[in-house]
Protein backbone atom coordinates (compact mmCIF):
# COMPACT_ATOMS: atom_id res chain seq x y z
CA UNK A 1 0.00 0.00 0.00
CA UNK A 2 1.16 3.47 -1.03
CA UNK A 3 0.43 7.39 -0.08
CA UNK A 4 0.56 9.62 -3.15
CA UNK A 5 0.49 13.21 -2.19
CA UNK A 6 0.64 16.48 -4.37
CA UNK A 7 -2.21 14.50 -6.25
CA UNK A 8 -3.79 16.70 -8.88
CA UNK A 9 -7.12 15.88 -10.96
CA UNK A 10 -8.62 15.99 -14.56
CA UNK A 11 -12.27 15.87 -12.73
CA UNK A 12 -12.97 19.09 -11.16
CA UNK A 13 -11.88 21.73 -14.09
CA UNK A 14 -10.62 24.15 -11.33
CA UNK A 15 -6.81 22.77 -11.06
CA UNK A 16 -6.98 20.66 -7.95
CA UNK A 17 -3.59 19.79 -7.25
CA UNK A 18 -3.38 18.92 -3.51
CA UNK A 19 -4.95 15.58 -3.18
CA UNK A 20 -3.52 12.68 -1.09
CA UNK A 21 -4.29 9.28 -2.37
CA UNK A 22 -3.85 6.00 -0.71
CA UNK A 23 -2.98 2.96 -3.78
CA UNK A 24 -3.61 -0.22 -2.64
CA UNK A 25 -2.80 -2.33 -5.55
CA UNK A 26 -5.48 -1.43 -8.38
CA UNK A 27 -7.91 0.32 -5.91
CA UNK A 28 -7.43 4.04 -4.60
CA UNK A 29 -8.85 5.76 -2.26
CA UNK A 30 -8.81 9.49 -1.26
CA UNK A 31 -7.83 10.03 1.97
CA UNK A 32 -7.08 14.11 2.50
CA UNK A 33 -8.99 17.42 0.39
CA UNK A 34 -11.16 15.08 -1.99
CA UNK A 35 -14.48 16.42 -2.94
CA UNK A 36 -18.21 15.75 -4.19
CA UNK A 37 -16.90 15.64 -7.36
CA UNK A 38 -13.30 14.08 -7.29
CA UNK A 39 -13.48 11.60 -4.70
CA UNK A 40 -16.42 9.02 -6.32
CA UNK A 41 -14.37 9.88 -9.36
CA UNK A 42 -10.82 8.88 -7.93
CA UNK A 43 -12.34 6.09 -6.42
CA UNK A 44 -14.49 4.20 -9.11
CA UNK A 45 -13.11 0.69 -8.89
CA UNK A 46 -12.44 -1.11 -12.25
CA UNK A 47 -14.60 -4.06 -13.45
CA UNK A 48 -13.83 -4.33 -17.54
CA UNK A 49 -10.40 -5.10 -18.39
CA UNK A 50 -10.66 -6.77 -21.63
CA UNK A 51 -12.07 -5.63 -24.79
CA UNK A 52 -15.62 -6.76 -26.42
CA UNK A 53 -16.54 -7.18 -29.90
CA UNK A 54 -20.34 -8.07 -29.85
CA UNK A 55 -20.32 -8.87 -26.02
CA UNK A 56 -17.45 -11.42 -26.33
CA UNK A 57 -14.34 -10.55 -24.34
CA UNK A 58 -11.38 -10.61 -27.32
CA UNK A 59 -7.99 -8.93 -27.44
CA UNK A 60 -6.73 -5.77 -27.77
CA UNK A 61 -5.68 -6.12 -31.51
CA UNK A 62 -8.80 -8.06 -32.41
CA UNK A 63 -10.93 -5.05 -31.07
CA UNK A 64 -8.80 -2.73 -32.95
CA UNK A 65 -9.07 -4.41 -36.16
CA UNK A 66 -12.87 -4.62 -35.46
CA UNK A 67 -13.15 -0.66 -35.12
CA UNK A 68 -10.86 0.37 -38.33
CA UNK A 69 -13.13 -2.39 -40.32
CA UNK A 70 -16.46 -0.46 -39.00
CA UNK A 71 -14.81 2.85 -39.94
CA UNK A 72 -13.10 1.97 -42.77
CA UNK A 73 -16.08 2.28 -45.65
CA UNK A 74 -18.28 4.83 -43.82
CA UNK A 75 -19.45 7.95 -45.81
CA UNK A 76 -19.85 10.22 -42.59
CA UNK A 77 -18.42 8.82 -39.19
CA UNK A 78 -19.33 10.88 -35.75
CA UNK A 79 -16.39 11.01 -32.89
CA UNK A 80 -18.38 12.10 -29.94
CA UNK A 81 -17.55 12.63 -26.22
CA UNK A 82 -14.21 13.31 -26.70
CA UNK A 83 -13.55 13.17 -23.31
CA UNK A 84 -9.80 12.40 -22.74
CA UNK A 85 -6.59 14.54 -22.27
CA UNK A 86 -4.38 15.80 -24.72
CA UNK A 87 -2.26 13.04 -25.94
CA UNK A 88 -5.66 11.35 -26.60
CA UNK A 89 -7.55 14.02 -28.31
CA UNK A 90 -4.35 14.59 -31.00
CA UNK A 91 -5.00 11.06 -31.80
CA UNK A 92 -8.80 11.12 -32.18
CA UNK A 93 -8.25 14.33 -34.39
CA UNK A 94 -5.63 12.70 -36.88
CA UNK A 95 -7.99 9.60 -36.85
CA UNK A 96 -10.92 12.10 -38.12
CA UNK A 97 -8.80 13.81 -40.54
CA UNK A 98 -8.07 9.72 -42.03
CA UNK A 99 -11.82 8.78 -41.88
CA UNK A 100 -13.31 11.93 -42.54
CA UNK A 101 -15.14 12.42 -39.64
CA UNK A 102 -17.23 14.65 -37.43
CA UNK A 103 -15.69 16.11 -34.56
CA UNK A 104 -18.21 17.02 -31.66
CA UNK A 105 -17.31 17.36 -28.04
CA UNK A 106 -20.54 15.99 -25.66
CA UNK A 107 -20.26 19.74 -23.97
CA UNK A 108 -20.11 21.56 -26.75
CA UNK A 109 -23.97 22.86 -26.98
CA UNK A 110 -23.67 24.51 -23.98
CA UNK A 111 -19.75 25.93 -24.88
CA UNK A 112 -21.67 26.96 -28.17
CA UNK A 113 -22.81 29.90 -25.42
CA UNK A 114 -19.54 31.45 -25.17
CA UNK A 115 -17.84 30.44 -28.19
CA UNK A 116 -20.72 32.42 -30.28
CA UNK A 117 -20.06 35.61 -28.16
CA UNK A 118 -16.58 35.62 -28.03
CA UNK A 119 -16.68 35.31 -32.14
CA UNK A 120 -18.84 37.80 -32.55
CA UNK A 121 -17.42 40.78 -30.31
CA UNK A 122 -14.64 39.25 -27.73
CA UNK A 123 -14.98 39.50 -23.99
CA UNK A 124 -12.26 39.95 -21.28
CA UNK A 125 -11.57 36.69 -18.91
CA UNK A 126 -9.60 36.15 -16.22
CA UNK A 127 -7.28 33.62 -14.45
CA UNK A 128 -7.77 31.34 -11.43
CA UNK A 129 -4.29 32.82 -9.99
CA UNK A 130 -5.73 36.37 -10.72
CA UNK A 131 -8.82 35.68 -8.75
CA UNK A 132 -6.96 34.25 -5.88
CA UNK A 133 -4.48 37.62 -5.60
CA UNK A 134 -6.31 40.01 -6.77
CA UNK A 135 -10.43 39.38 -6.82
CA UNK A 136 -12.24 41.63 -3.67
CA UNK A 137 -16.02 40.76 -5.45
CA UNK A 138 -17.03 37.84 -7.22
CA UNK A 139 -20.45 38.19 -9.34
CA UNK A 140 -22.00 34.38 -9.77
CA UNK A 141 -24.42 34.69 -11.79
CA UNK A 142 -27.04 31.57 -13.09
CA UNK A 143 -24.87 29.02 -11.30
CA UNK A 144 -24.51 26.78 -7.74
CA UNK A 145 -20.66 27.45 -7.85
CA UNK A 146 -20.50 24.98 -4.76
CA UNK A 147 -22.26 22.52 -6.64
CA UNK A 148 -20.44 22.73 -9.82
CA UNK A 149 -16.88 23.81 -8.50
CA UNK A 150 -16.78 22.45 -4.43
CA UNK A 151 -13.51 23.70 -3.57
CA UNK A 152 -13.50 27.10 -5.66
CA UNK A 153 -13.76 28.97 -2.09
CA UNK A 154 -11.69 26.83 -0.50
CA UNK A 155 -8.64 27.65 -2.61
CA UNK A 156 -9.72 30.94 -4.48
CA UNK A 157 -11.20 32.96 -2.65
CA UNK A 158 -10.63 31.81 1.02
CA UNK A 159 -6.91 31.41 0.83
CA UNK A 160 -4.49 32.79 3.75
CA UNK A 161 -2.21 34.37 1.33
CA UNK A 162 -2.86 36.71 -1.58
CA UNK A 163 -0.27 39.00 -3.65
CA UNK A 164 -2.12 41.97 -4.07
CA UNK A 165 -5.29 41.89 -0.96
CA UNK A 166 -4.51 42.19 3.07
CA UNK A 167 -7.26 40.75 4.21
CA UNK A 168 -9.22 37.58 1.92
CA UNK A 169 -11.97 37.28 4.40
CA UNK A 170 -13.35 40.61 3.57
CA UNK A 171 -14.14 39.89 -0.17
CA UNK A 172 -17.96 40.12 -1.23
CA UNK A 173 -19.69 37.32 -2.80
CA UNK A 174 -23.18 38.06 -4.56
CA UNK A 175 -24.65 35.76 -6.33
CA UNK A 176 -27.65 36.44 -8.66
CA UNK A 177 -30.25 34.15 -10.20
CA UNK A 178 -29.82 30.82 -8.16
CA UNK A 179 -28.91 30.59 -4.64
CA UNK A 180 -25.66 28.40 -3.25
CA UNK A 181 -26.67 24.71 -2.03
CA UNK A 182 -24.39 24.98 0.75
CA UNK A 183 -22.10 27.68 3.22
CA UNK A 184 -18.60 27.21 0.96
CA UNK A 185 -19.40 31.07 -0.19
CA UNK A 186 -19.50 32.45 3.33
CA UNK A 187 -16.15 34.09 4.69
CA UNK A 188 -13.91 32.67 6.92
CA UNK A 189 -15.37 35.97 9.26
CA UNK A 190 -18.55 34.27 9.38
CA UNK A 191 -20.27 36.99 5.98
CA UNK A 192 -22.62 34.79 3.87
CA UNK A 193 -23.40 35.64 0.71
CA UNK A 194 -25.90 38.40 -1.01
CA UNK A 195 -28.44 36.41 -2.65
CA UNK A 196 -30.99 37.68 -5.24
CA UNK A 197 -33.24 34.58 -6.63
CA UNK A 198 -34.31 34.91 -10.50
CA UNK A 199 -36.02 32.45 -12.15
CA UNK A 200 -33.59 30.96 -14.54
CA UNK A 201 -35.77 32.55 -17.96
CA UNK A 202 -36.01 35.78 -16.22
CA UNK A 203 -31.87 35.72 -16.40
CA UNK A 204 -31.75 37.78 -19.81
CA UNK A 205 -34.04 40.97 -18.70
CA UNK A 206 -32.28 40.80 -15.12
CA UNK A 207 -28.80 41.00 -16.90
CA UNK A 208 -30.15 43.58 -19.51
CA UNK A 209 -31.35 45.98 -16.75
CA UNK A 210 -28.28 45.49 -14.22
CA UNK A 211 -25.63 46.37 -17.22
CA UNK A 212 -27.72 49.58 -18.19
CA UNK A 213 -27.92 50.77 -14.75
CA UNK A 214 -23.52 49.71 -14.35
CA UNK A 215 -23.54 52.57 -17.60
CA UNK A 216 -25.78 54.67 -15.96
CA UNK A 217 -28.76 54.46 -18.29
CA UNK A 218 -32.12 55.40 -16.69
CA UNK A 219 -34.79 52.46 -15.76
CA UNK A 220 -38.03 52.63 -15.18
CA UNK A 221 -39.62 49.74 -13.87
CA UNK A 222 -39.29 48.95 -9.75
CA UNK A 223 -38.38 45.15 -10.30
CA UNK A 224 -37.15 43.11 -13.01
CA UNK A 225 -37.46 39.23 -12.60
CA UNK A 226 -38.90 39.81 -8.99
CA UNK A 227 -35.54 41.22 -8.35
CA UNK A 228 -36.12 45.11 -7.23
CA UNK A 229 -33.86 47.29 -9.35
CA UNK A 230 -33.02 48.88 -6.19
CA UNK A 231 -30.88 45.92 -5.33
CA UNK A 232 -29.65 45.97 -8.94
CA UNK A 233 -28.27 49.18 -8.54
CA UNK A 234 -26.41 48.22 -5.40
CA UNK A 235 -24.76 45.34 -7.16
CA UNK A 236 -24.17 47.72 -9.99
CA UNK A 237 -22.71 50.28 -7.33
CA UNK A 238 -20.85 47.38 -5.63
CA UNK A 239 -18.86 46.57 -9.50
CA UNK A 240 -17.92 50.31 -10.02
CA UNK A 241 -16.72 50.76 -6.58
CA UNK A 242 -14.46 47.12 -6.51
CA UNK A 243 -10.80 47.11 -7.40
CA UNK A 244 -10.98 43.81 -9.38
CA UNK A 245 -14.31 42.67 -9.63
CA UNK A 246 -14.90 39.31 -11.18
CA UNK A 247 -18.01 38.09 -12.83
CA UNK A 248 -18.80 34.00 -13.35
CA UNK A 249 -21.20 32.14 -15.28
CA UNK A 250 -21.33 28.83 -16.63
CA UNK A 251 -23.08 28.55 -19.96
CA UNK A 252 -24.50 25.27 -19.51
CA UNK A 253 -26.32 26.37 -17.24
CA UNK A 254 -28.04 28.45 -19.48
CA UNK A 255 -30.35 26.72 -20.54
CA UNK A 256 -32.89 28.54 -22.36
CA UNK A 257 -32.81 29.84 -26.33
CA UNK A 258 -29.96 32.41 -27.45
CA UNK A 259 -28.38 32.45 -23.97
CA UNK A 260 -25.33 33.60 -25.74
CA UNK A 261 -26.90 36.54 -25.72
CA UNK A 262 -27.32 36.62 -22.08
CA UNK A 263 -22.61 35.55 -21.93
CA UNK A 264 -22.50 38.75 -24.45
CA UNK A 265 -24.44 41.35 -22.28
CA UNK A 266 -21.88 39.90 -19.28
CA UNK A 267 -19.09 40.26 -21.55
CA UNK A 268 -20.17 43.87 -22.53
CA UNK A 269 -20.70 45.15 -18.84
CA UNK A 270 -17.38 44.00 -18.17
CA UNK A 271 -16.14 46.19 -20.80
CA UNK A 272 -18.34 49.42 -19.62
CA UNK A 273 -16.92 48.41 -16.02
CA UNK A 274 -13.74 48.54 -17.35
CA UNK A 275 -13.83 52.02 -19.44
CA UNK A 276 -14.71 53.55 -15.59
CA UNK A 277 -11.71 53.53 -12.78
CA UNK A 278 -11.54 50.28 -11.80
CA UNK A 279 -11.00 46.68 -13.22
CA UNK A 280 -13.39 43.49 -13.86
CA UNK A 281 -12.86 40.12 -15.85
CA UNK A 282 -15.05 37.35 -16.62
CA UNK A 283 -14.95 33.62 -15.67
CA UNK A 284 -16.49 30.97 -17.64
CA UNK A 285 -16.63 27.98 -16.02
CA UNK A 286 -15.72 24.68 -17.36
CA UNK A 287 -13.04 22.41 -17.27
CA UNK A 288 -15.32 19.04 -16.89
CA UNK A 289 -14.88 15.67 -19.12
CA UNK A 290 -11.79 17.06 -20.88
CA UNK A 291 -14.06 19.81 -22.67
CA UNK A 292 -11.36 22.36 -22.85
CA UNK A 293 -8.81 20.05 -23.75
CA UNK A 294 -10.79 19.20 -26.55
CA UNK A 295 -11.50 22.56 -27.37
CA UNK A 296 -7.61 23.97 -26.93
CA UNK A 297 -6.49 20.78 -28.75
CA UNK A 298 -8.66 21.22 -31.95
CA UNK A 299 -8.26 24.61 -31.57
CA UNK A 300 -4.33 24.94 -31.94
CA UNK A 301 -4.46 22.04 -34.87
CA UNK A 302 -7.07 23.45 -36.87
CA UNK A 303 -7.51 26.64 -35.70
CA UNK A 304 -11.38 25.79 -34.67
CA UNK A 305 -12.88 24.38 -31.57
CA UNK A 306 -14.20 20.89 -31.38
CA UNK A 307 -17.57 20.47 -33.38
CA UNK A 308 -15.52 20.46 -36.80
CA UNK A 309 -15.91 17.52 -40.07
CA UNK A 310 -13.15 16.53 -41.78
CA UNK A 311 -14.92 14.77 -44.50
CA UNK A 312 -13.76 17.55 -47.31
CA UNK A 313 -10.27 16.63 -46.52
CA UNK A 314 -9.85 20.02 -44.92
CA UNK A 315 -11.52 21.22 -41.57
CA UNK A 316 -14.52 22.55 -41.65
CA UNK A 317 -16.22 24.30 -38.13
CA UNK A 318 -19.67 24.79 -37.92
CA UNK A 319 -21.48 25.15 -34.17
CA UNK A 320 -25.12 23.88 -35.68
CA UNK A 321 -24.90 21.76 -38.52
CA UNK A 322 -21.91 19.58 -37.01
CA UNK A 323 -23.44 18.41 -33.95
CA UNK A 324 -23.41 15.19 -33.28
CA UNK A 325 -27.18 14.47 -31.99
CA UNK A 326 -28.49 15.86 -34.98
CA UNK A 327 -26.70 13.84 -37.42
CA UNK A 328 -27.25 11.13 -35.50
CA UNK A 329 -31.17 12.00 -35.35
CA UNK A 330 -31.33 12.85 -39.25
CA UNK A 331 -29.70 9.81 -40.54
CA UNK A 332 -26.90 12.04 -41.81
CA UNK A 333 -23.96 9.38 -40.16
CA UNK A 334 -23.33 6.01 -40.75
CA UNK A 335 -21.27 5.25 -37.73
CA UNK A 336 -20.28 6.46 -34.56
CA UNK A 337 -17.07 6.32 -32.17
CA UNK A 338 -17.42 7.54 -28.53
CA UNK A 339 -14.67 8.20 -26.92
CA UNK A 340 -15.13 9.28 -22.83
CA UNK A 341 -12.13 7.91 -20.30
CA UNK A 342 -13.29 10.02 -17.85
CA UNK A 343 -16.86 9.53 -16.35
CA UNK A 344 -18.49 5.59 -16.60
CA UNK A 345 -22.54 7.10 -16.59
CA UNK A 346 -21.72 9.47 -19.77
CA UNK A 347 -22.74 6.51 -22.42
CA UNK A 348 -23.47 7.31 -25.86
CA UNK A 349 -26.53 8.26 -27.38
CA UNK A 350 -29.13 5.59 -28.13
CA UNK A 351 -28.27 4.75 -32.30
CA UNK A 352 -28.77 1.31 -34.29
CA UNK A 353 -25.83 2.83 -36.30
CA UNK A 354 -22.18 1.08 -35.42
CA UNK A 355 -21.15 1.84 -32.56
CA UNK A 356 -17.72 2.13 -31.31
CA UNK A 357 -16.85 3.14 -27.78
CA UNK A 358 -13.21 3.61 -26.27
CA UNK A 359 -13.87 4.41 -22.69
CA UNK A 360 -13.35 4.22 -18.98
CA UNK A 361 -13.40 0.92 -17.39
CA UNK A 362 -17.23 0.02 -15.66
CA UNK A 363 -19.21 1.56 -18.64
CA UNK A 364 -22.99 -0.08 -18.65
CA UNK A 365 -24.86 -0.02 -21.83
CA UNK A 366 -28.70 -0.68 -22.60
CA UNK A 367 -27.57 -1.75 -25.95
CA UNK A 368 -23.86 -3.02 -26.39
CA UNK A 369 -22.16 -1.53 -29.19
CA UNK A 370 -20.60 -3.80 -31.32
CA UNK A 371 -16.85 -2.85 -30.05
CA UNK A 372 -16.17 -1.71 -26.62
CA UNK A 373 -12.52 -0.99 -25.38
CA UNK A 374 -12.07 0.04 -21.94
CA UNK A 375 -9.04 2.33 -21.65
CA UNK A 376 -7.07 3.68 -18.48
CA UNK A 377 -8.15 7.62 -16.62
CA UNK A 378 -5.60 10.19 -17.98
CA UNK A 379 -4.25 11.15 -13.96
CA UNK A 380 -4.74 7.33 -12.87
CA UNK A 381 -3.58 4.94 -15.19
CA UNK A 382 -1.30 6.82 -17.26
CA UNK A 383 0.56 10.42 -17.13
CA UNK A 384 -1.13 13.36 -19.92
CA UNK A 385 -2.28 16.43 -19.46
CA UNK A 386 -5.68 18.24 -19.32
CA UNK A 387 -6.50 21.95 -19.35
CA UNK A 388 -8.10 23.25 -16.35
CA UNK A 389 -11.20 26.17 -16.72
CA UNK A 390 -9.30 28.84 -17.50
CA UNK A 391 -7.43 27.47 -20.15
CA UNK A 392 -3.83 28.96 -19.46
CA UNK A 393 -2.88 25.94 -17.47
CA UNK A 394 -2.07 22.59 -18.82
CA UNK A 395 -1.92 20.47 -15.82
CA UNK A 396 0.34 17.49 -15.74
CA UNK A 397 -1.41 14.42 -14.57
CA UNK A 398 0.41 11.82 -12.42
CA UNK A 399 -0.43 8.18 -13.08
CA UNK A 400 -0.90 6.56 -9.70
CA UNK A 401 -1.45 2.41 -10.35
CA UNK A 402 -0.86 -0.32 -12.72
CA UNK A 403 -4.39 -1.27 -13.94
CA UNK A 404 -2.83 -2.84 -17.37
CA UNK A 405 -5.03 -0.58 -19.32
CA UNK A 406 -3.70 1.22 -22.94
CA UNK A 407 -4.37 4.83 -23.06
CA UNK A 408 -6.99 6.72 -25.47
CA UNK A 409 -4.48 7.86 -27.33
CA UNK A 410 -2.63 4.24 -28.12
CA UNK A 411 -5.70 2.82 -28.84
CA UNK A 412 -6.63 5.60 -31.45
CA UNK A 413 -3.78 5.72 -32.98
CA UNK A 414 -3.87 1.76 -33.46
CA UNK A 415 -7.04 2.06 -35.00
CA UNK A 416 -5.82 4.96 -37.25
CA UNK A 417 -2.97 2.58 -38.33
CA UNK A 418 -4.77 0.11 -38.85
CA UNK A 419 -7.04 1.74 -41.47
Amino acid sequence: MAEITEVPSPFCGIGTDDLTIQVDGVALKVVKNGCAVNTPAFEQAITDTSPRVEGKEVSLAVAVAKAAALLKNTNQPVIGGCATDVNGMRALLALADRSGAVVDNMNFTSARNNFLALQDSGWMTTTLAEVKNRCDLLLVVGVDLEASSPRFFERYLWNEESMFLDDTGKREVIYLGQAPSGNASTSPNGQKASVFECANEDLPEVVAVLRALVKGNPVRVDSVGGIAVADLQAIADKLLAASYSVVTWAAGVLAYSHAELTVQTLSEMIKDINNRDTRSSGLPLGGKEGDQTANQVCGWTTGYPARTRFSSGYPEYDPYLNDSNTLLANGEADALLWVQAFNTDAVPPATNLPTIVVGRSGMAFAKEPEVFIPVGTPGIDHVGHTHRMDSVVAIRLKKLRESGLPSTADVLNAIEQAL
